[in-house]
């Protein structure tokens, strides 16, 4: 496992519209067919969830946001290089956390859910989301 020079309080995924995040949260939300393949939930820190936005969800016209406190998976995190197979290299983001805990990412892992808009893009709404989009 890499380290990090300080640990974050927060880890994103991103999901697509197609993918509806309803609240209650259940104990377990589908997982993508990218998670699937990959045995792991691929996740991003804050830095992250720009390019990861624009490379992968470029089409979206919204998507979920959910916010998992790190202390809670820290366990189950590994912080890995993104597949160049999946994503080509992204210089300058580091390593990436991956979940490796059975696929599970539920009511007990997310603290919180944002639904963002893709206006013309992403800047608008991560410009509006810096106060909950944190390290």
């Amino acid at each position: 496992m890499a380290t990090l020079d300080s640990q974050p309080h927060f880890l994103y995924k991103i999901v697509p519209s197609t993918a509806a995040v309803r609240e209650p949260l259940p104990d377990r939300l589908p997982v993508s067919e990218l998670d699937e393949s990959s045995g792991f939930i691929h996740l991003s820190m804050s830095s992250q969830v720009p390019n990861t936005l624009k490379f992968f969800f470029s089409e979206e016209p919204l998507v979920y946001i959910l916010r998992i406190d790190y202390s809670n998976v820290v366990q189950d995190i590994i912080w890995e290089s993104p597949d160049g197979k999946v994503c080509g290299p992204r210089p300058g983001e580091g390593l990436f956390p991956h979940l490796y805990n059975g696929l599970k990412l539920g009511k007990d892992e997310v603290e919180s859910i944002a639904i963002w808009k893709n206006d013309d893009g992403w800047d608008k709404a991560l410009k509006g989301a810096k106060p909950w989009l944190l390290y």
